[in-house]
């Protein structure tokens, strides 16, 4: 199977656009973390968290694709999984500080 060299870049310019994403996530998770109260240094944390995770994702993600591109493999290059996985921990950590912040807990 014959592999276009603009392949080899679309899987780097798609690395570098998740990590482009994990730095502006960390640069949320730095705002709360220094400017926030108590809940919001929490929410920080659990950016920080998805984050890396994301940043190791983007990693894995890379190199299993560059490994199917030198081998010449036919087969799928898509995930179908990580985006989604990805939402729904950034919508499980603003659902956690949107109940930290109504719950009236304030000395976090």
């Amino acid at each position: 199977m014959r592999i276009e060299p603009k392949v080899y870049f679309a899987n780097e310019r798609t690395f570098l656009s998740w990590l482009h994403f994990t730095v502006v996530l960390g640069g949320l998770a730095m705002g709360l973390l220094n400017f926030g109260d108590k809940i919001s240094q929490i929410c920080a944390l659990m950016f920080t968290l998805i984050a890396m995770g994301v940043m190791v994702y983007a990693l894995y993600t890379y190199h299993w694709r560059a490994n199917k591109i030198r081998n010449r493999l036919d087969a799928s290059y898509d995930d179908r999984w990580g985006p989604s996985v990805l939402c729904v921990f950034l919508l499980a950590a603003v659902l956690v500080n949107l109940f930290l912040r109504t719950s009236g807990k304030k000395n976090l």
